[in-house]
């Protein structure tokens, strides 16, 4: 295991101890989400009672595999606590996500939920966003290298996102949409641009994620450390 795998997994299950007896858990997408579900499933053989709400088929996968009692969000639309990983995270608390390819489902479950915790490794920690990662945009099939030309014009550069194996295409989202990956020079306002590029006709959703987060919980060399909103 790499140090940052060490560390992913150590942010993971820190996330996992915050979930209470009766929960209902938003089962976040990525490689850090991954371990925290990890540690639920062991809790849950522990005896925790919860019920899940995977963001990602990739999550439900997980989640059933290590046995975790899964519902759907239209049977409780009040989700207690989510558990998500992040790519870039500000000191306001605001996110980039979706380079897991799960950013519509994740943005869903994050507004339907009381406390959402980001779990991620110190290296996802900036001082601005969009310096890192690139920001993630769902597009709708039809007439997309028309909404890329007008995701350009906001001073982007926009990247069809293609599958791993080459020349297999594009990268398509568990809801049937294609992935822009859009490089900027650094996003000075997340909130304005969010609206700027949910109004392009044809975004299904950004992977800005303002006022979303309640905790965040990071880990370095130097151990974990709790941080929340407020």
């Amino acid at each position: 295991m790499t140090t940052q795998d060490r560390l992913k997994r150590l942010v993971g299950r820190a996330g996992a101890e915050l979930v209470a007896d009766g929960d209902i858990v938003g089962l976040g997408t990525g490689s850090t989400a991954r371990f925290a579900i990890e540690r639920l499933s062991e809790r849950v053989r522990e005896g925790l009672h919860i019920l899940g709400i995977p963001t990602s088929n990739e999550s439900e996968e997980l989640a059933r595999a290590g046995a975790i009692p899964l519902t759907a969000l239209e049977e409780h639309p009040d989700i207690d606590i989510t558990i998500d990983g992040a790519d870039e995270v500000d000191p306001n608390f605001d996110l980039v996500k979706g380079l897991g390819g799960a950013l519509l489902r994740e943005k869903i479950v994050a507004h339907a939920t009381r406390q959402e915790v980001i779990v991620v490794d110190s290296s996802k920690l900036v001082d601005r966003l969009g310096t890192r990662s690139p920001l993630p945009v769902e597009v709708a099939r039809y007439g997309h290298p028309a909404v890329a030309r007008r995701l350009a014009a906001l001073g982007c550069e926009p990247v069809l996102r293609l599958r791993k194996a080459p020349g297999s295409g594009p990268f398509v989202t568990d809801n049937g949409n294609l992935i822009y990956d859009c490089r900027f020079p650094g996003i000075d306002d997340a909130r304005a641009l969010e609206a700027r590029i949910d109004s392009i006709p044809g975004v299904v959703e950004c992977g800005l994620f303002v006022g979303l987060a309640h905790v965040v919980i990071t880990a370095s060399e130097n151990g974990v450390e709790v941080r929340r909103k407020g």
